[in-house]
């Protein structure tokens, strides 16, 4: 695909980054991945992030990464955009990008560099080198150590034709509108807080559109019915849907470091769609907190 086709599919709808499975021993179990995006496939997403942060990217190695993103684009990919998430330093994320390019995706995800505080300079020269190392789309992840400015990333698109979007998990919207204002049409704006729904209409207001739902590896019709709603501004459903779901939902995912993603595996595994465990150094939640989630995920009915 190239890369302003990707930047018109990711522009709207909603889009979702599916679980990694895992045996009970962590082991990657690619007949659970495959049957997960079969089940997620026909429900309206514009697109998949394959080993994205609700799959786990920081816990995969080179090898499993190359595994899930062939794997993600053989099951989906002729109906779905596959992007794969990548990370780790500047030689690793470009090995990853370079494979998930050969394995047909649609496109890459630049998650944060890990551990070490940067300087701007130094991580424009990171998604630069990424960039430059593949002729897909890439979507750059503003989160955690990576948080560029609006001049930084200005620079960026003149330098890198293939950059195409700006996804935002840091929830600052004085960096968010100037961002919006300063770069214009020349990105697509993908919101990427965790548990998105709660910010969408505030997103929205400012010009992004757009966001990643992590709560679709297991209740997808609610996903989709949220989306909808804040895309037809129906402040009824959006409403009763926070109140009765997505605020207590919340309590509970911040009980513990991490349990945005431990929490989703746990959803699926309500659902009847289990992901297995989490990796270290993430914790599963506890079998208490897992009873709170199924009250939650039951009285929404059928997905």
């Amino acid at each position: 695909m190239e890369p302003q086709a990707l930047k018109a599919v990711v522009s709207e709808g909603l889009l979702s980054f599916p679980l990694t499975d895992f045996t009970a021993d962590g082991t990657f179990e690619p007949g659970g991945y495959a049957r997960r995006l079969e089940w997620l496939k026909p429900y309206g997403a514009s697109a998949l992030f394959a080993a994205g942060g609700t799959g786990e990217l920081f816990s995969l190695t080179p090898d499993e990464h190359r595994s899930i993103v062939s794997l993600a684009v053989e099951v989906c990919g002729k109906e779905l955009p596959i992007i794969a998430g990548v990370g780790y330093s500047t030689r690793i994320a470009i090995e990853m990008a370079r494979a998930a390019e050969k394995a047909g995706a649609a496109g890459i995800l630049v998650l944060p560099h890990y551990l070490t505080e940067a300087d701007q300079e130094g991580v424009a020269a990171h998604v630069e080198a990424i960039c430059k190392s593949v002729g897909i789309g890439v979507i750059i992840y503003n989160r955690a150590t990576c948080k560029l400015s609006a001049d930084r990333l200005a620079t960026l698109a003149e330098r890198c034709p293939n950059l195409i979007g700006f996804k935002d998990g840091l929830g600052d919207i004085e960096l968010m509108t100037t961002i919006r204002r300063k770069m214009g049409d020349r990105f697509s704006y993908l919101g990427g807080l965790p548990t998105a729904e709660v910010y969408a209409a505030a997103y929205r207001a400012i010009g992004v559109p757009v966001y990643s739902s992590a709560v679709f590896n297991f209740i997808p019709r609610t996903a989709m019915e949220f989306y909808q709603a804040v895309a037809s501004g129906d402040t009824a459903t959006t409403d009763r849907l926070l109140d009765q779901f997505f605020l207590p939902y919340l309590a509970i995912r911040n009980r513990k470091a991490g349990y945005a993603v431990s929490i989703v595996k746990a959803g699926a595994a309500i659902v009847g769609r289990p992901a297995g465990p989490v990796r270290a150094p993430l914790v599963d939640c506890t079998p208490a907190e897992v009873e709170d989630l199924r009250a939650l995920v039951e009285a929404l009915g059928p997905q």
